[in-house]
């Protein structure tokens, strides 16, 4: 089940709803069971035989956490943690990079749904507990709705048990929390459906197209230059409003349930660095990676060239974390080196320059990243890449005969308006509105009436499309 389907927004989600609110909130115990139901209902909706290897991490983890409060000599606890990184990385490894190491003999091993997300959440979960930042979580419901939770489960945020421990036990949903979380839940439904599938198809057009050219021509078929950006560029925008609108979603479903969950967005396009672009991407993941392996393998604190390697090995296995192809490890060394050169100097150079300078760099930078992201192999990224940079057939007319249907034009506008909301403006708009007289009023009179429209549009559109995932589902 996924948020952007009709059962989702018209049957499960006003069910959980109700019967979530009908019990009395001092009955804390009752919401997260059945909480606890709706998250095993919706994950088991699509992948009902996966729900038990959920189910025994959950088991498995909870007595990890268990040993842990019983023992304080360092050497068992130690033992305990290296256990259930063992058991973690081993059950991570064999459903989603066995096939990989293997050469795809297994082909019969499916990947589960979400496996990378709530994995890294129950790692930090056993790792706090052994750092003691946190205490061990006795009742197996709290820590279950902690793993299992519905808005969060499949595509992130990564959210640490520390961030909703306190939450789990005691919380309580305001109407204005209630009113926040639906017009939350509203954009993101409107990013993933109005915008992201929309220009989904220019995308997948371009990619697709090429790579059967590719493959006809026996490798010689070149791209126009023009097209060839419109392609990654759409791809951008698709990625960008897919994760980005989960996450959104997953925020204010949380909110309206009576837990904060943390940003994972804001505003990746605008940044003026490639450091600054993953202080602001998938900034969850980030701040996991930073965490619980950079900063455990010694950070910056032992020199520059150690420093080098550490964050060489962070985004090489920050690539790998979105799935078992090399075009992904290559994609994350792509940006560690920029993250390197930037450490090492180059970061002081942009400083120095207007920060317009900075942000063509980084959107260059990017957008080169997802050629490699977004391609079957390297060999298809090494020829995009090419066709990006091909002066000799830039083919305007080609890229722009795109958009000669209705259909066209309409993606051309989605497409002008992602670009246009990938940055700060909104933001800026509501500033300048709460600032005025009488501003705040006006401003929630109008997003009201604004996010009814955009559900009721998200709705006819869902409608009338097929069946379009969440991107990140498959990492």
């Amino acid at each position: 089940m996924v948020f952007s389907s009709l059962v989702f927004l018209l049957i499960f989600l006003p069910v959980t709803l109700v019967i979530y609110f009908v019990i009395p909130k001092r009955f804390i115990t009752a919401k997260n069971i059945v909480l606890l139901i709706a998250s095993l209902l919706f994950y088991s909706w699509g992948e009902p035989k996966a729900i038990l290897l959920m189910v025994a991490s959950i088991a498995v983890n909870y007595v990890f956490g268990i040993l842990l409060s019983k023992f304080e000599s360092k050497t068992k606890r130690r033992i305990i943690l290296i256990s259930s990184l063992v058991f973690n990385l081993g059950m991570l490894f064999f459903f989603k990079y066995f096939n990989f190491v293997t050469g795809n003999r297994f082909k019969n091993i499916a990947l589960p749904i979400g496996i990378s997300f709530y994995t890294f959440q129950i790692m930090s979960y056993v790792i706090d507990v052994y750092r003691k930042g946190c205490s061990t979580q006795k009742n197996i419901v709290k820590l279950a709705l902690y793993i299992s939770f519905f808005p969060q489960l499949i595509a992130g945020p990564i959210v640490r048990y520390t961030d909703i421990e306190k939450e789990l036990t005691e919380r309580e949903t305001k109407l204005d929390d209630v009113f926040y979380g639906a017009q939350r839940f509203i954009l993101g439904l409107s990013k993933k459906v109005i915008i992201s599938n929309c220009v989904a198809v220019i995308a997948d057009q371009i990619f697709d197209k090429y790579q059967m050219q590719l493959s006809v021509s026996g490798g010689a078929a070149t791209l126009p230059m023009f097209v060839a950006w419109l392609g990654v560029i759409a791809y951008a925008i698709q990625l960008f409003f897919d994760f980005s609108g989960y996450s959104d979603m997953a925020i204010g479903l949380g909110k309206i349930f009576g837990f904060k969950f943390p940003e994972n967005f804001n505003y990746p396009y605008a940044a003026t660095s490639i450091q600054d672009f993953w202080r602001r991407w998938h900034i969850t993941l980030s701040t996991w990676f930073k965490e619980y392996l950079y900063i455990p393998l010694g950070g910056n604190r032992k020199g520059k060239v150690r420093t080098i390697i550490n964050l060489l090995i962070v985004f090489a296995l920050t690539g790998l974390w979105h799935g078992a192809s090399w075009t992904f490890i290559v994609w994350g060394l792509y940006h560690g080196f920029f993250i390197v050169i930037e450490r090492i100097g180059f970061k002081k150079v942009l400083d120095k320059l207007p920060k317009f300078v900075g942000r063509i760099y980084t959107i260059f930078v990017v957008l080169i990243g997802w050629v490699i992201f977004r391609s079957p192999d390297m060999t298809f990224a090494v020829k995009y890449i090419g066709s990006l940079f091909n002066f000799a057939r830039p083919g305007w007319t080609n890229a722009m005969g795109i958009f000669n249907t209705d259909v066209g034009k309409y993606s051309l506008i989605i497409l002008l308006l992602g670009i246009i909301f990938s940055f700060p403006l909104v933001p800026k708009i509501k500033k300048a509105i709460e600032n005025k007289k009488y501003g705040l009023n006006v401003l929630t009179i109008a997003s009201s009436i604004l996010g009814i429209l955009l559900l009721v549009y998200a709705v006819m559109c869902l409608a009338s499309s097929k069946y379009n995932p969440f991107i990140y589902f498959r990492f």
